[in-house]
């Protein structure tokens, strides 16, 4: 870690990874600008109102920050028509180093999120882009599945047999703080994942191990995945997208792990039983 105190204008501060991002940084000395659509008070931090889509929240939001978070509009399929030009906006008012919450199933270039990470490297000299499997947060927290366990025990997807290298966001959220305050950038796309490829199927049986439900997991199609998102409200493009990605699960697209969390952090990520046995034992 570099011993310069630096400003780092936080976005989606009340997220997953925003959340955990902001007190680390105070922590370590730096100035934590919070950026969120509330303006929400967080311990050691600057509280700023931001809104992807009421440009007048932006250069007040940007005053003072050379180092950014930048997490994309929730829900966009297009969120380079709005991140891009903030982005430029942002370069021109002094931010030096970006550090992007992308995923580990979109490539620079990609869709949605994958266009702002391609535009990145011509934007900043020092940059990263977190590509994050999925969630291990997704199974505790406000999500789907963490509904359809609480109410059902039942985890719903269309991913049949495919495994996924889950992490938590803690581990995110440690990777992050690093690649922000580093002596140097990263400069890369960083795939990260937990220890361990899990199916749904292994998820619903450690669950079942460690709350003592029977819980398991239902198959669905691609289409019947799509059609249960859009009624719960999600945006039909979106509610496809996010389809295609389980589907995309089942093909075998995220069954690998990586070391990226251990060599930068300097300590291995967390397992899912271990992620599991703190907050549902």
């Amino acid at each position: 870690m570099t011993t310069d105190i630096n400003t780092v204008l936080v976005t989606g501060a009340t997220g997953n990874t925003g959340s955990r991002i902001v007190p680390r940084l105070a922590a370590l000395g730096h100035t934590v600008r919070a950026a969120s659509r509330r303006a929400t008070e967080q311990d050691g931090a600057q509280a700023v109102r931001f809104d992807w889509y009421d440009s007048a929240t932006h250069a007040p939001a940007l005053l003072g920050s050379d180092r950014l978070y930048l997490v994309p509009p929730i829900g966009e399929p297009d969120p380079a028509a709005v991140m891009v030009p903030f982005l430029n906006q942002a370069r021109t008012a002094g931010v030096r180093r970006v550090v992007l919450l992308s995923s580990s199933a979109i490539p620079a270039g990609g869709p949605g999120v994958g266009q702002v990470h391609e535009a990145l490297p011509g934007l900043f000299d020092e940059w990263a882009v977190l590509q994050p499997s999925w969630f291990m947060q997704n199974f505790t927290d406000s999500h789907m599945h963490a509904a359809t366990i609480r109410d059902a025990d039942v985890i719903m997807t269309a991913t049949d047999e495919g495994r996924v290298g889950f992490i938590d966001a803690d581990d995110i959220a440690a990777v992050a703080v690093h690649a922000l305050t580093g002596a140097t950038a990263p400069n890369t796309g960083l795939v990260l994942t937990g220890p361990q490829a899990l199916s749904y199927a292994d998820i619903a049986a450690t669950v079942s191990r460690i709350t003592g439900r029977t819980v398991r997991h239902e198959p669905l199609t691609y289409e019947e995945m799509r059609d249960r998102l859009a009624a719960a409200g999600i945006p039909k493009e979106f509610a496809e997208l996010l389809a295609g990605l389980d589907r995309a699960v089942a093909e075998g697209a995220e069954d690998r792990v990586t070391g990226t969390v251990a060599a930068i952090t300097g300590r291995p990520p967390r397992s899912f039983r271990a992620f599991a046995e703190e907050h549902l034992g």
